[in-house]
């Protein structure tokens, strides 16, 4: 993988462990929103990733490659193919049961993904160091040890649930999240809209 000093863990960087409240190993992860483009069911031309943990740190997932994702005839679009890698990253941070978002992201495009392949998407943790974690994915044709098409490092921030609330929707937060997200902001007994 190339990646810049900025997805590189810094010295002193902690891999984490399994979270104690991390879904159990084999478990199927739920959809942060039904309308995300990379796992909400709702959404109409979505990935539809439905992801689960091996072991509470590491999360592996499955995209079909179709019609609408599409750049070049009858080939993934580079950006869906981004999407899914960040999609599925931030997936992994999910176990950490804590919010992160996207703060970079740096794809290497390996092989060209035809229209009706099946990538195996795999993502981890290399460390967390303050509110930065460090993680890298992979993206592999046709079986989880098939030929590595698109690999991944980024670097996600973690937030509280006011980011979303400022920025977002709170109606959609409040009725959508996950309860430790939303709760925990009301178990501070901090109202989220009026954080920054």
């Amino acid at each position: 993988m190339t990646r810049s000093s900025l997805t590189t863990p810094p010295p002193g960087a902690v891999v984490p462990a399994a979270h104690p409240g991390a879904p159990a190993p084999g478990a199927t992860l739920a959809s942060h929103y039904s309308r995300c483009f990379g796992c909400g069911s709702d959404h109409p031309t979505g990935l539809h990733l439905t992801a689960r943990t091996p072991d509470g740190t590491t999360v592996e997932a499955e995209f079909t490659v179709g019609e609408a994702h599409q750049g070049a005839p009858r080939l993934a679009h580079g950006g869906v193919l981004s999407a899914a890698m960040d999609e599925v990253i931030g997936m992994s941070v999910y176990l950490f049961r804590k919010p992160y978002v996207t703060g970079r992201l740096e794809t290497d495009y390996l092989l060209p993904v035809p229209v009706g392949t099946t990538l195996h998407l795999r993502a981890w943790c290399n460390g967390i160091m303050g509110r930065k974690a460090y993680l890298e994915a992979e993206g592999r044709v046709g079986a989880p040890d098939g030929p590595v098409a698109v690999r991944a490092a980024a670097l996600f921030i973690e937030v509280d649930m006011a980011h979303f609330a400022k920025h977002g929707d709170l109606a959609v937060i409040t009725a959508e999240h996950h309860d430790y997200e939303v709760n925990l902001e009301r178990r501070r007994g901090a109202d989220p809209a009026a954080r920054s």
